[in-house]
């Protein structure tokens, strides 16, 4: 018979992606349950933020997790601030957004790169530590793991990669005593909604989806659900709770009488994808404000790293 999982006051959690959306709402959400966050995330006034919302001196550390040396790094502060880590949340993300025929590869690449190698990344640097606490690894892989929508082919295939291989880790993990949580969220307010909103292509899908589906809840709400699910250290998080049955009926989700509606709007949201890619270029139309402003200072620091040079004009950025 095993043991009920420990209470979450005193847990060190390193939560990555936390300076902004759900990653900044739950770790508010954590510390009010007396768990210690360590916040991370490549956006440093990010992190400044939701530290001073927090209080006290919680660490923050900067770092871009598609560097498996910047986790490692993130890992060393926390244990040396903390000497352990129970819980590693894996939830620092992105989204492009196009498609097939003219969504920017660079935007598709780093989409795969940031979801499943950042994943991976932040997972295997901090696993000796949760091994050592036998904790709990957690994942944000979203709805899209198994609902895939046109124009977010990138998204959906690297969420769909972290729900695979979290149910492999979790099977890897048991002996151990280490638990894996796979968290599925529908729409949540968060910087990426807000920004995918800024896309005519987008504001269509949206329409296309069941009014039920599309409802957001707002982050705190989000934040309450996934910390319930750290405390219980669940194999899945639903947010909210009617995620679960579709996930259930997820074979269903792909036939031909579900996918009418997305087959009606999908011509007119190619064309006013092609005219904004016509006017801003393609990398602009593939990613929001804030990973496209990442994008171009990526390519300025780094114009020999095998990229082509990006030509969009840049938004106004707001981190990572």
């Amino acid at each position: 018979m095993t043991s009920p999982p420990p209470p979450l006051r005193g847990q060190v959690i390193l939560i990555t992606g936390a300076g902004s959306g759900i990653g900044a709402a739950t770790a508010l959400e954590l510390q009010r349950r007396g768990a210690l966050p360590v916040l991370v995330d490549c956006d440093a006034a990010g992190i400044a933020a939701t530290a001073q919302a927090l209080g006290g001196s919680v660490l923050c550390v900067t770092a871009d997790i598609t560097c498996a040396g910047d986790c490692e790094a993130a890992v060393a502060q926390a244990l040396a601030r903390h000497g352990r880590i129970d819980v590693v949340w894996a939830n620092a993300g992105m989204a492009s957004f196009g498609p097939l025929q003219y969504t920017d590869p660079q935007a598709f690449r780093r989409c795969i790169e940031v979801n499943v190698l950042g994943t991976f990344n932040t997972v295997r640097a901090a696993l000796p530590a949760v091994l050592a606490s036998r904790g709990y690894v957690a994942v944000s892989a979203s709805l899209a793991s198994f609902a895939h929508p046109p124009f977010m082919s990138a998204y959906a295939a690297s969420k769909a990669a972290i729900e695979a291989m979290c149910n492999a880790w979790r099977i890897e993990l048991a002996a151990h005593g280490v638990r894996v949580g796979v968290i599925h969220a529908a729409a949540v307010t968060t910087p990426l909604m807000t920004e995918g909103a800024l896309h005519p292509s987008f504001i269509l899908l949206q329409q296309a989806t069941p009014a039920p589906l599309r409802a957001e809840l707002s982050a705190a709400e989000a934040a309450r659900m996934i910390v319930d699910g750290f405390a219980r250290r669940a194999r899945r998080i639903w947010v909210p709770g009617w995620v679960r049955a579709m996930y259930w009926l997820r074979s269903l989700l792909h036939t031909a009488l579900a996918e009418r509606e997305l087959l009606r709007v999908a011509p007119e949201m190619e064309a006013h994808y092609l005219e904004g890619m016509a006017e801003v270029g393609p990398l602009a139309s593939s990613l929001g404000p804030r990973e496209l402003a990442g994008a171009l200072a990526r390519a300025k620091a780094r114009p020999a790293a095998g990229d082509e040079p990006a030509t969009a004009e840049p938004g106004p950025s707001a981190g990572c």
